[in-house]
């Protein structure tokens, strides 16, 4: 059988790497993880099923409706969509809202230049537990490719 024969249902995939991005978390692999970015139409669907993963798991989790956007990934990847951040430890949530926060007061004075993006950017890969190198890779991109989606 061919991949195009197979009809993949959105939200299972979703859950599904919710599912392993939580199992990452749980077993130390990742600080912090993302959920797929989703419409708050899908959250509807699939938020208790992602929180019964977390209180399976063990760990936490909190919907962030605007997500920090870097030069990880393009911005319209999650522009108008939520994402579910997975998390043990709170002081990783409190390190994600505080760059966030000082993203947000950087750009408010107009000191946020190519240099103090890329310290936010190799912040958040590392929050993210990216391997340095692969922040490097990412954000020395001209411009951020957009991440693969099996499902649309």
């Amino acid at each position: 059988m061919k991949m195009s024969e197979i009809k993949i249902d959105r939200i299972s995939f979703q859950l599904g790497m919710i599912n392993c991005f939580v199992e990452m978390v749980a077993c130390g692999v990742k600080k912090l993880a993302l959920s797929p970015p989703i419409s708050p139409h899908e959250y509807k669907l699939i938020g208790k099923a992602s929180e019964e993963t977390v209180k399976g798991f063990g760990i936490k989790s909190y919907l962030e409706k605007s997500l920090l956007i870097t030069d990880l990934q393009p911005a319209e990847f999650t522009r108008g969509k939520w994402s579910i951040l997975y998390y043990e430890n709170d002081d990783v949530l409190n390190t994600y809202l505080a760059l966030k926060k000082r993203k947000r007061e950087l750009e408010q004075s107009d000191r946020y230049d190519v240099k103090v993006r890329k310290e936010i950017s190799q912040e958040f890969g590392r929050l993210l537990s990216y391997p340095e190198e692969k922040i490097v890779e990412k954000i020395s991109q001209e411009s951020p490719l957009m991440p693969f989606m099996l499902v649309e």
